[in-house]
């Protein structure tokens, strides 16, 4: 019997995929005759109101007259402002991802001795089991580290002799662990498959129990371990502005979803990385990257603005890069004058361009995010406004930071996993019924055949 090749898409795999297609299609027409809110969201862009949260709110819009309007995005976490959480981090100097973490799960910021205690707490958690590295990580590595992460969170299952206890308590005991975790076994993933596959020098640094997050994954990463302060600092921004935005975005709603059917934290939150992993998610950053690599390729003069519109005209008339018709970056599903996330990031970015000698990049970074929403606007009939959404820079900041692409949205799955672990805890504690949305079904009735009549 011949070997099966678990790559090959055969004729015979073709042939039902054909069968899938005809009688798979439903008429679009359809969904606005039953009013189906695709992606639970309405004819505006809003999401339907499917629950509620104390994590953090998400604000686009203010009421005026009893009408909405759109308003500059802004981010809460538990009611205060990430704007003044940032600023407040950089004022006295020190790294905040572990401060924003107990902020979410706890709903209240720490005192001195409160957060020392936490980060304590989060180093001790940050040693992986025995043998793990060699027997799980190093074992049949994958070229997509975000499957070689949820791969390795249903592993750690089989090393919890509490693992199916969903008392808080446990719960609690479990996310921390992950959170500890997840630099490690994202940064090992990836250097155990450029080992593998690509012959580089196989070294495995052990975390430091003095450093932050930051500072830790850029210590494992990196062969001599070095780094700036001005990188640590702002991969810790990244974090902090990464770790939560509401329970209404894909993989948080996911953690939601998921932990409501009663099932084990390992579970969840391998359902929650299959969804960050997706384009529209959390692997945005890299599309964004490609686009401009693309962009710098193709742009003669990176100063020219007539050629840079010409450029982004031909992205969303299918003409350029991967022909999607979209503009990686710009526009977001909740905000639509701006993403304080992206305008955060922007004021550290220039910095980091200046130490890295790519100010000509940041100055086409700056010119796209200006133009864009000028060529979308004329060239595409929208109902609200388009700005840069946090993803537009936040894969620019991990190129000048040296990091590989293969890691940009596990970077995105470390920094997140605090939030959905809040999500989780949440979620748990206020136990209703099962998550299950409505599908109405508009197949055709058929009659049964005997098999030797069809």
């Amino acid at each position: 019997m011949a070997e099966i090749n678990y790559s090959e898409v055969t004729p015979e795999i073709k042939k039902l995929a054909e069968l899938c297609g005809k009688n798979g299609m439903i008429d679009q027409d359809l969904y606005a005759k039953y009013e189906v809110k695709r992606g639970l969201r309405d004819i505006n862009g809003k999401g339907v109101l499917a629950g509620l949260t104390e994590i953090s709110e998400v604000r686009s819009y203010t009421i005026v007259d009893s009408e909405m309007v759109p308003c500059e995005g802004k981010l809460f976490y538990r009611g205060i402002d990430i704007e003044q959480i940032v600023e407040g981090f950089v004022k006295e100097k020190r790294f905040g991802f572990e401060e924003v973490t107990y902020l979410l799960l706890f709903g209240e910021l720490p005192n001195k001795q409160q957060l020392e205690e936490f980060t304590a707490l989060l180093s001790h958690y940050r040693s992986l089991p025995t043998s793990f590295v060699r027997d799980i990580i190093m074992k049949a590595p994958s070229s997509d580290m975000m499957n070689t992460l949820a791969r390795s969170v249903l592993t750690l299952y089989s090393y919890d002799e509490s693992a199916n206890d969903i008392s808080i308590p446990n719960v609690l005991r479990q996310c921390l662990q992950l959170i500890a975790l997840f630099p490690l076994l994202s940064v090992y993933g990836y250097q155990a498959y450029r080992h593998y596959h690509d012959g580089q020098s196989l070294f495995i640094h052990q975390p430091q129990p003095e450093l932050s997050t930051a500072e830790n994954i850029l210590h494992i990463l990196r062969p001599d371990s070095s780094y700036t302060e001005l990188e640590a600092r702002i991969l810790d921004i990244a974090l902090v502005l990464h770790a939560e935005h509401g329970g209404g975005n894909n993989s948080t709603f996911t953690t939601h979803v998921v932990s409501s059917s009663g099932t084990d934290t390992y579970s969840t939150i391998a359902a929650s990385l299959g969804s960050l992993k997706g384009p529209k998610h959390g692997g945005a950053n890299i599309k964004v990257m490609q686009m401009f690599d693309d962009m710098k390729a193709t742009v003669k003069d990176w100063t020219d603005e007539e050629e840079v519109t010409d450029y982004l005209r031909r992205l969303l008339h299918k003409e350029a890069f991967d022909k999607a018709g979209l503009i990686y970056g710009m526009g977001h599903a909740v905000y639509s004058l701006s993403d304080p996330r992206a305008n955060i990031f922007k004021k550290f970015v220039r910095s980091l361009s200046e130490e890295k000698g790519m100010t000509d990049e940041f100055q086409l970074y700056s010119m796209v995010e200006r133009l864009a929403p000028q060529v979308i606007a004329q060239e595409r009939r929208i109902y609200k406004g388009v700005s840069a959404n946090v993803d537009f820079y936040s894969g620019f900041v991990y190129h000048m930071l040296g990091l590989p692409s293969e890691l940009y949205t596990p970077i995105f799955a470390i920094a997140r996993i605090s939030g959905w672990s809040a999500h989780r805890i949440e979620e748990l504690m206020n136990a209703g019924k099962i998550i299950r949305p409505a599908y109405k079904s508009v197949s055709k009735h058929q009659e049964y055949r005997p098999l030797a009549e069809r």
